[in-house]
């Protein structure tokens, strides 16, 4: 089979859900960087951003109903980026947030 029909396989343990949210985050020295979240779960999100944060570099995420959210960017492409949650949202505040995020996109 050609390389590039390889399939790429996708090793989180849960579906994401697909959101379309704008939003901001501070960066480690309170400067806003705009976001618009693309896809979340309870534990990490995938953004589109201004900025470029690095994988390593700490975010606070502002999500409705929970407010700010310390995330961790583990990776960083092209304007994407990848955050891990470094506390699981408890699902029931995450079903709540999740249905903000969609009836106002």
């Amino acid at each position: 089979m050609p390389r590039y029909a390889t399939a790429v396989r996708d090793t989180r343990g849960e579906p994401r859900d697909e959101v379309m949210h704008r939003t901001h985050a501070l960066d480690g020295d309170d400067r806003t960087v705009r976001l618009v979240l693309v896809n979340m779960s309870a534990n990490g999100l995938m953004a589109r951003c201004d900025g470029d944060p690095v994988a390593g570099e700490r975010l606070r995420i502002r999500l409705p109903i929970l407010g700010y959210v310390d995330t961790i960017v583990r990776w960083s492409l092209g304007g994407r980026i990848g955050c891990e949650l470094e506390r699981t949202i408890p699902l029931a505040e995450y079903y709540t947030m999740l249905t903000v995020m969609t009836r106002n996109s």
